[in-house]
C-alpha cells in the first residue's frame, strides 16, 4: 500500500513540483494550500507524513504543528520555510516538528529526508510486537524495549516517540560519545548526515527538561565539549 504525504503550502508552483516528485517516487499525495485545510486533512485522513510550510493564510505552520500535536498524531512533520532565523527554526522543532528544510531545497535531499521519516515510523510500528523487555540505564534510568518507555526512579516519563528513541539509543552504550551527525544518522536515519544539527541540540534540550533533576546541570544526558553526546549511568 502507498505511503500517503501531505502537502501543506500556499505556493501552487511549490505544490506541483512537489507533488509530481513524490508521486513519481510511488507515494500518493495529498494537497492544501492554507493552515485551516491542512489541519482538517492531517486529522482526518492521518497521512504518513506532513510537509508544512510555515507562512500560510488562514493559519500559520507553528499552529497547524501544535494543534495537529495536541490530537496525539505522530506523522512526522517536515517543516518547509523560507526564513534563515534560528528562532523559526528551533520554535517548529518545539511544537513538535521532526525536522526541517529551507527553502530553495534540494529535490534529492526532501526525498530522503521524507523516506528516512517514513522507514522511521514504519520500523517503529515493527517493534510494537511482543519482544523481550530489556531494561538500559540500570540506575535511576529505566528503559522499557518492550512497551516503549522509559522510568526514572520507578515513574514513567512522558516522552515523545523522538526523544525515547533517542534516550534509548544513547542509554545503549553508556559512556560511548554521539556526534550530533552520528545521532541524526542513527536516531534521524539520515544516512550519511551532511548539514544543520540544531534538530539534535532541540531534542537534547527537551529530553534534559524531562529526564534530569536540574537540566541546567545534567547527570544523565552528558556533553563532551567539541565531540558530543553520552549518556551516564547515575
Amino acid at each position: 500500500m502507498s505511503k500517503r504525504v501531505l502537502i501543506v503550502e500556499d505556493e501552487k508552483n511549490i505544490v506541483d513540483i512537489l507533488s509530481f516528485n513524490l508521486k513519481r517516487e510511488g507515494y500518493e499525495t495529498l494537497e492544501a494550500f492554507d493552515g485551516q485545510t491542512g489541519l482538517q486533512l492531517a486529522l482526518e485522513q492521518n497521512p504518513d507524513l506532513i510537509l508544512l510550510d510555515l507562512m500560510l493564510p488562514k493559519m500559520n505552520g507553528f499552529d497547524v504543528c501544535k494543534a495537529i500535536r495536541a490530537q496525539n498524531r505522530s506523522a512526522p512533520i517536515l517543516m518547509l520555510t523560507a526564513r534563515e532565523e534560528e528562532t523559526d527554526k528551533v520554535l517548529g522543532l518545539e511544537l513538535g516538528a521532526d525536522d526541517y528544510i529551507t527553502k530553495p531545497f534540494s529535490m534529492r535531499e526532501l526525498l530522503a529526508r521524507v523516506k528516512a521519516n517514513i522507514r522511521r515510523t514504519e520500523m517503529l510500528a515493527a517493534r510494537s510486537a511482543p519482544a523481550p523487555k530489556a531494561a538500559a540505564g540500570g540506575g535511576r534510568i529505566a528503559i522499557d524495549t518492550d512497551q516503549m518507555a522509559v522510568y526514572k526512579d520507578g515513574k514513567p516519563l512522558d516522552l515523545t516517540q523522538r526523544e525515547y528513541e533517542l534516550i534509548k539509543f544513547l542509554a545503549a552504550q553508556p559512556g560511548k560519545v554521539f556526534s550530533r551527525e552520528a545521532l541524526m544518522e542513527h536516531v534521524w536515519n539520515y544516512e550519511s548526515y551532511v548539514g544543520d544539527v540544531r534538530a539534535v541540540d532541540v531534542a537534547i534540550r527537551r529530553l534534559r527538561e524531562k529526564v534530569e533533576d536540574d537540566p541546567a546541570s545534567p547527570q544523565f544526558i552528558l556533553t563532551r565539549r567539541g565531540q558530543g553526546y553520552y549518556f551516564h549511568e547515575a
